[in-house]
């Protein structure tokens, strides 16, 4: 029963935000993620220039993160975009846990199908309920991209 109020309550809130913020792209992330290993990936932008990266994963627990991407830059001339980012993490079962994490990464928006891939490194850092610093926290994101103009809506 816990696992369904939890489930409502995170359910509910995605809806909202997702109303709210309108998200640009919508997928999944694979790779390790607060004891669950898939997690649903979504980015909202803030601008130009910066966007929210949030992820939810469902399994033994439940984890969230909504993280800032305050660098969000083409690599050169190339269809590559690199970012980096921080931001809360959490992580809902026992114990529970709440870290700071941040994020660099890099991807790829390909122009004839509305679909992103990119991978990612986040370094966490453990503050409560243990504390620890985790360096092997790697992912993969695969992710519809919202819009028809044939290229990245976040630009």
């Amino acid at each position: 029963m816990k696992y369904f109020k939890i489930l409502f309550l995170v359910m509910f809130f995605a809806c909202a935000a997702s109303l709210e913020s309108n998200a640009q792209e919508v997928g999944v992330r694979f790779g390790q993620f607060g004891g669950n290993n898939v997690a649903i990936d979504g980015v909202f932008s803030l601008g130009q220039f910066s966007r929210i990266h949030a992820d939810v994963s469902f399994g033994s627990g439940v984890g969230i993160d909504a993280l800032w991407d305050f660098i969000y830059r083409p690599v050169g001339s190339s269809d590559f975009k690199w970012y980096v980012g921080a931001g809360p993490s959490l992580y809902i079962d026992d114990p529970f846990s709440l870290a700071a994490a941040g994020e660099v990464g890099i991807e790829y928006a390909f122009e004839e199908v509305p679909i992103v891939i990119g991978a990612d490194w986040r370094p966490t850092f453990r503050i409560v309920e243990n504390t620890d610093f985790f360096a092997d926290v790697f992912g993969l994101n695969i992710r519809w991209r919202f819009g028809n103009d044939g290229s990245s809506s976040i630009n």
